[in-house]
């Protein structure tokens, strides 16, 4: 027997007959002789239904109220998902975030969890039950209702499998697994069967928008072997796990592309120490999040040019904070451009294969593909580029790295 945590995603439960869709799976993996817990996102668009409704009666919502009415959507489909089961035959509760005690800080609409008690699960499971447990919420030490921002569902499950020492966690969503790509942009894609943790955090945190990025982060953290499936059909689908030497022979696993890059570039700041703090701690405290950054060498004058990405959701509230903190530090303009694309080449073989950057480097030339910044880590090279150019560069790229779907 062993212990399995489920995870369903807003289109899995989007309607009353995929709700039994996955009410059957759910049984079917607790007649195969496992103890069953499933995670159930709110149904598709519901979740922004109900933010549409905070935005609409009060400019700017209290995150703290906002989080008490966007999280009920993930109560409608447990209690859906548990009388489905039980309409089923099966024996099913449904647990909330509260009622569970997934403890998180208090960070609305953003929170972290950190502690979960499953004291009441793994009683719900010893009486035979399967323990439909809501994702993406949880609760603070003051008894708020928090919720665990976009796709903290995934989160949730992966947390509750690490808590719990279950043999395995399951995302079930509407693609069958990980691809070399995404298919909708390259026709050649291909699925892996395999991706190691590294990997999936690298995709994850550049666009990938398989798995959310904090619960790559705790499955690695805690070893959670974890698959990602179709609940659709019966594709064994993708498993993300520890790195072994076989997967060090594959130079590049995958390519990414995040699309709603915004590039700020501040003239003139003074080359001195703290100045990088004061920016960049002003955007951490708004929770603008910033990635690639890049400093040019001190000019004689000793000032610098400084320039950073962000994404297009954070653009205005950059803007307006920019220009605030270019005045108090004595810098110069502050210039922004958008129609920027970041175009990514991933795999943990670059550890021990040289020449990777430079191959991308050429194939990006050879297509008349300007780089406009770099930035690299152990496992991953990245290029800013037109936005225009990036699905063209996405192709060239899938190519040249063998990532093509082999002929049958």
């Amino acid at each position: 027997m062993a212990l399995i945590v489920q995870k369903y995603g807003g289109t899995s439960v989007g309607d009353l007959e995929r709700i039994r869709n996955v009410a059957r799976r759910a049984l079917a993996a607790r007649k195969d002789g496992n103890d069953v817990v499933v995670v159930v996102s709110a149904m598709a668009g519901e979740t922004n239904r109900l933010l549409r409704l905070t935005g609409q009666i009060a400019k700017r919502p209290s995150q703290r109220e906002q989080d008490v009415v966007v999280s009920t959507g993930e109560q409608v489909s447990v209690g859906l998902l548990a009388l489905a089961i039980q309409e089923m035959k099966g024996k099913a509760r449904s647990f909330l975030g509260h009622q569970v005690r997934i403890l998180t800080d208090s960070a609305f609409s953003n929170a972290r969890i950190r502690s979960i008690d499953g004291e009441k699960l793994f009683e719900s499971l010893k009486r035979k039950e399967i323990a439909v447990v809501a994702g993406f919420q949880g609760i603070d030490d003051q008894g708020n209702i928090t919720t665990l921002g976009r796709g903290g569902s995934d989160t949730t499950a992966v947390a509750l499998a690490a808590a719990l020492k279950a043999d395995a966690c399951e995302i079930f969503t509407d693609v069958d697994g990980v691809y070399t790509t995404d298919p909708n942009l390259c026709a050649k894609a291909r699925k892996l069967d395999r991706i190691s943790y590294e990997e999936m955090l690298e995709l994850a945190s550049l666009g990938a928008k398989v798995l959310q990025i904090r619960s790559v982060e705790f499955a690695m953290k805690y070893k959670v072997p974890l698959w990602v499936k179709s609940s659709f059909t019966e594709d064994p689908g993708t498993l993300v796990c520890e790195e072994d030497k076989a997967m060090e022979e594959v130079v590049v696993s995958g390519i990414a592309l995040t699309r709603d890059e915004s590039r700020f570039v501040v003239r003139n700041v003074p080359d001195k120490p703290g100045v990088a703090a004061k920016i960049f701690g002003t955007l951490a405290e708004l929770g603008i999040v910033v990635d690639v950054i890049v400093q040019t060498p001190a000019h004689e004058d000793g000032r610098t040019d400084l320039a950073f990405t962000v994404g297009r959701v954070d653009v205005d509230r950059a803007n307006e904070q920019m220009r605030k903190i270019a005045r108090q530090i004595g810098a110069g303009k502050v210039e922004h451009e958008e129609g920027i694309a970041k175009v990514s080449i991933v795999g943990v073989g670059m550890r021990n294969h040289a020449g990777v950057a430079a191959k991308m480097f050429q194939v990006l030339a050879d297509e008349g593909v300007n780089i406009r910044v770099i930035s690299t880590s152990e496992i991953k090279v990245s290029c800013l580029i037109d936005e225009k150019y990036a699905e063209l560069a996405v192709r060239a790229l899938h190519t040249a790295f063998g990532l093509d779907k082999k002929e049958a």
